[in-house]
């Protein structure tokens, strides 16, 4: 069986510098907030090209917390609208109401899944303060659009970058010179939550994430709020949480950060081949934005395929020996999390998110499959 990800075959070529990382936090003794932390968080912020990095528990906080902190600054208020894609992951909606702000649902543009630039418009009120921008399954959503309607509306922009390390954009931001952006939002303004899941294309071996910013007052209210509240020990500022990105876990992050531009290569090599040699009529294949150069905008966290009839040919790969997985099945809205009358989502109709829903399946992507596994899922998919 040809599995969907081999999560012990990434980590394998790390083992010996893990263990070795593990000796220095065991001999320095500093198990929380430690020197491991620090030194991911500059070297995060500087392969991002941003001024600051925050590690935290898990994606989901750092998401959370850009939210929680411009609260504290003022730049949002409890009850705010927060622009967000009707297809991303339900992680995305419960950050904005974990903050207690409301999120508003944009459809996404059915060839590339990312929330439609065009849409959003319609969508803005006088509530509306923010929009939360995902770059689903790592391609990145049209910022440089996105950014401009932000402008025009005073509107802050936050990314959801946790499907998306390394992804790359030109961006020409209003009146300015053209800048090769990773996802991250450009100028003082704007934050991006990361996660490093395990099955990321930075992947720790627990929970992880981390925000990045050139906004230095987000930055220290951050901080502070994913520990207690407390710059100062026993002095509390805010009503904070805990969630610090772990010292081991960043331990291993510094060891696996310098192989992640080479292994998202390797995702686009792959991506490359099922995009050109992958024929058949039934499977409807992903489509690469060219905003980027060379596909840079596109990292492959997952290689995302559509067919009308996707319980069949999940079937027919799993007979063949080839897992796949689903990115996702079922739509936020229609949720059981949203049915009660406080929200009232699952009688909203969104129809191509739904199709999308409908109709994704995940072919195994992964810098670690082999070109003789590439050449027979091609094979199977094109035998179906």
């Amino acid at each position: 069986m040809i599995p969907f990800l081999d999560l012990k075959k990434i980590n394998e070529p790390y083992e010996i510098a893990f263990q070795e990382k593990l000796k220095v936090v065991l001999a320095n003794s500093w198990y929380v907030l430690g020197n491991e932390v620090k030194e991911f968080e500059t070297n995060f912020a500087k392969y991002c090209g941003t001024q600051y990095c925050i590690g935290t528990g898990n994606g989901f906080d750092a998401l959370v917390l850009i939210f929680k902190g411009y609260i504290q600054l003022g730049k949002l208020q409890k009850g705010d609208e927060v622009i967000v894609p009707a297809n991303t992951y339900i992680a995305s909606i419960l950050a904005i109401l974990q903050a207690d702000l409301v999120p508003v649902l944009v459809e996404p543009k059915l060839e590339t899944y990312n929330i439609n630039p065009d849409l959003i418009a319609e969508k803005i009120t006088s509530k509306t303060k923010a929009i939360l921008v995902v770059h689903l399954y790592g391609q990145l959503a049209e910022m440089d659009v996105v950014h401009r309607i932000a402008v025009a509306n005073a509107l802050l922009v936050i990314e959801d970058a946790a499907q998306a390390h390394g992804a790359t954009s030109p961006i020409i931001p209003e009146g300015g010179t053209k800048v090769k952006e990773k996802a991250t939002t450009f100028g003082s303004d704007g934050a991006a939550a990361y996660s490093f899941y395990p099955s990321k294309n930075l992947g720790c071996l627990g929970d992880g994430g981390a925000v990045t910013t050139n906004d230095l007052e987000l930055t220290q209210v951050i901080q502070s709020l994913r520990n207690y509240g407390s710059e100062t020990k026993y002095y509390n500022d805010y009503i904070g949480v805990n969630s610090r990105l772990d010292e081991i876990q960043a331990a291993f992050l510094n060891v696996k950060l310098p192989f992640l531009d080479a292994n998202n290569e390797q995702r686009k090599t792959i991506a490359k081949r099922y995009l050109s040699e992958i024929k058949n009529d039934k499977i409807i294949l992903p489509t690469v934005s060219l905003r980027g150069t060379k596909q840079s905008n596109h990292v492959f966290h997952l290689f995302v395929i559509r067919t009308q009839n996707r319980i069949d040919l999940q079937d027919y790969l799993h007979q063949n020996g080839i897992q796949t997985s689903i990115h996702y099945p079922v739509p936020p809205h229609k949720q059981k999390a949203f049915s009660t009358e406080a929200s009232g989502w699952n009688n909203l109709t969104f129809p191509i998110t739904e199709k999308i829903h409908d109709e994704v399946l995940s072919l195994p992507m992964s810098p670690v499959l082999t070109v003789e596994e590439v050449n027979f899922i091609i094979a199977v998919l094109n035998r179906y």
